[in-house]
């Protein structure tokens, strides 16, 4: 077996992602490349917890111009996640890996109930655990329940997977002069107010010295790469090294 870097991470997966070129919903192809990439990076020995979003079928409400008030907005996209988590887990198990999904909002008759101590023996049996409903709160996103999950199963690593190489100081999908960062501080993350995770996820992480890596996972083998230590992506840390 390979020599890993990272022995246990939490994927942060966005719900937008599964859409592919739909409009909503999930696309198969999609799902089956990262069920594939998850596979293979699993393979090699790599506990891996996942938190999935639900933007591709309900992103909440920031007001009640839709009638909808925030809480049950909220509400609506943990129940949203749990529908994007369930379809991963069955694409999983159908190439043949082993999963648990954790909810964290109690629903038992479709998943357990997240219990910290569980879902590390699950991790540690070589199950992939998916944690379902963000963290069961309103007001909270999935980045934070990221992050929280992370901590609570001490991953050594927050790995998001996007749509591009890594952070950059803008869109880089609109802006071809987008300045690329291999490595930058939650504090300049903060401060040049990059969109890499929310304010409570990056907190949530620079207090517990917890690195964050974002990487293009549509390219085939970056998972798997980076978690031997490859340069794929970026990462957030504490304090740059001397050559930065």
């Amino acid at each position: 077996m390979p020599e890993l870097k990272y022995r246990r991470i939490l994927l942060k997966l966005s719900g937008e992602a599964l859409m592919g070129d739909r409009q909503f919903g999930i696309d198969s192809k999609v799902l089956t490349q990262y069920a594939e990439e998850i596979r293979e990076t699993h393979g090699m020995g790599v506990e891996i917890g996942i938190v999935i979003g639900g933007g591709n079928i309900y992103r909440g409400v920031a007001n009640s111009e839709d009638c909808i008030d925030k809480v049950t907005g909220d509400q609506m996209g943990m129940l949203a996640t749990t529908i994007n988590a369930l379809a991963l887990q069955s694409v999983l198990e159908h190439h043949g890996v082993f999963t648990r999904c954790l909810s964290a909002i109690d629903m038992t008759k479709i998943a357990e109930p997240y219990i910290r101590r569980r879902a590390i023996r699950h991790l540690q049996k070589g199950r992939v655990v998916i944690f379902a409903a963000g963290t069961g709160h309103p007001y909270f996103t999935t980045d934070t329940a990221a992050a929280l999950r992370a901590i609570e199963i001490e991953a050594q690593i927050i790995v998001k997977g996007t749509r591009v190489d890594g952070i950059y100081d803008s869109d880089p999908e609109k802006n071809a002069s987008a300045v690329f960062f291999p490595e930058i501080t939650y504090r300049d993350v903060l401060l040049k107010n990059l969109e890499v995770m929310d304010l409570t996820a990056i907190t949530l992480c620079k207090e517990n010295a917890l690195q964050i890596a974002v990487f293009n996972i549509n390219v085939r083998g970056n998972l798997r790469r980076l978690c031997l230590g490859e340069p794929v992506g970026s990462r957030v840390i504490n304090m740059l090294s001397p050559t930065q």
